[in-house]
């Protein structure tokens, strides 16, 4: 064989090694940070919140409220792969003096995972299969329709410790779902967790188990219901309903209304059983999509159905500006608290920098 045809080969085997190792080189991987950064003042100084003297004391800040750094693997076409780490600043506890007797306050941005599971997709019913430590699926509909985490959380997450004993929701939890479709109508999800939330080990042998029917009647309109029950001990039980209703009739413009309802047989004062409830209206509008929009909101939640005089309504209402495109928003934004009670309501102006990259 002379030079000239073995080189010829030799490029033809190098060639070809190539193009099948190209072909066994899995999807791109993913790496993404979200940032929520706000400098806050209060308009008022004698409400519930904001008369206190920390409140006072801190009538104006910077701070971050959350951190969000997310690896995703997209390992096949039907299976992905998902690892995020979130970061808040809740006090943490990190050292001891064993011979003063006293702990040491740490109030540093601490890192924790939020979710680390594995997604499996078939065509069967358009099926997505999750397990790990997962999305839950109680407000994660109302919260990508809402589309401003980096404002407010939504209705059933944001207001769960008001009363000072928890409503049994979290945003991610350890467990499975599957989610599908039966038809461009009818979409479905069914779950079973842990109910001890991401940021808790189980503790018993209870289990939540979780479940969606979203309707689409007509173009434009989608209902939403789900329902969850869990077993707090061997004598009582907890159960959470809640109905959302979607508007996208006008162009650009998006109108949710939900609901929820949280009935938890281990909550009684004087022996007299309680409910936790609320419902909410929200709007967000694209002026110029991708450019700047406007969104507004009204809470109306009750601690306890034993008593309304504890009742309380939130008005958000704000700007949300593309200032470096999707990279860098700025979104203005005013809170305004009121109670049914004696108390002064709350006025919060915040300007909110969200940051995606």
């Amino acid at each position: 064989m002379t030079a000239f045809k073995k080189l010829a080969l030799t490029t033809a085997i190098l060639l070809a090694a190539a193009a099948w190792a190209a072909a066994q080189t899995p999807p791109p991987q993913t790496f993404g940070a979200t940032v929520y950064f706000d400098y806050s003042y209060n308009a008022s100084n004698d409400g519930y919140l904001t008369g206190t003297t920390t409140a006072k004391a801190l009538s104006n800040k910077f701070a971050f409220r959350r951190a969000y750094f997310t690896y995703e693997n997209k390992i096949s076409d039907y299976l992905k792969f998902r690892f995020r780490y979130d970061a808040d600043n809740t006090a943490n506890i990190t050292s001891v003096d064993f011979v003063k007797g006293t702990t040491k306050k740490d109030d540093k941005l601490r890192p924790f995972i939020k979710h680390a599971y594995l997604e499996w997709s078939r065509d069967f019913l358009q099926s997505k299969f999750s397990i790990g430590m997962i999305e839950t699926m109680s407000f994660k509909m109302a919260e990508d329709r809402w589309g401003y985490r980096s404002v407010a959380k939504t209705l059933l997450d944001g207001y769960k410790d008001i009363t000072g004993v928890e409503i049994d929701q979290t945003s991610a939890d350890l467990g499975l779902t599957w989610k599908g479709t039966v038809s461009k109508e009818l979409r479905f999800g069914l779950g079973v967790h842990n109910g001890s939330h991401y940021s808790h080990a189980e503790t018993d042998k209870y289990k939540k188990i979780s479940g969606y029917l979203q309707v689409i009647p007509i173009r434009g309109i989608s209902l939403f219901g789900y329902v969850d029950y869990e077993d707090q001990s061997d004598a009582a039980s907890a159960m959470t309903y809640k109905a959302d209703v979607y508007f996208d009739i006008i162009r650009n413009l998006n109108v949710t209304f939900e609901w929820f309802r949280y009935n938890n047989d281990s909550y009684k004062v004087s022996d007299q059983h309680y409910n936790v409830g609320g419902w909410s209206v929200f709007a967000t509008y694209k002026i110029k999509p991708d450019k700047i929009g406007l969104f507004a909101r009204y809470d109306s939640y009750q601690p306890t159905s034993l008593d309304s005089s504890k009742d309380m309504s939130l008005i958000i209402a704000g700007l949300d500006w593309f200032a470096w495109g999707n990279f860098g928003r700025i979104q203005p934004n005013i809170w305004i608290w009121d109670y049914n009670d004696a108390r002064q309501g709350d006025i919060v102006v915040n300007m909110t920098f969200f940051l995606s990259f």
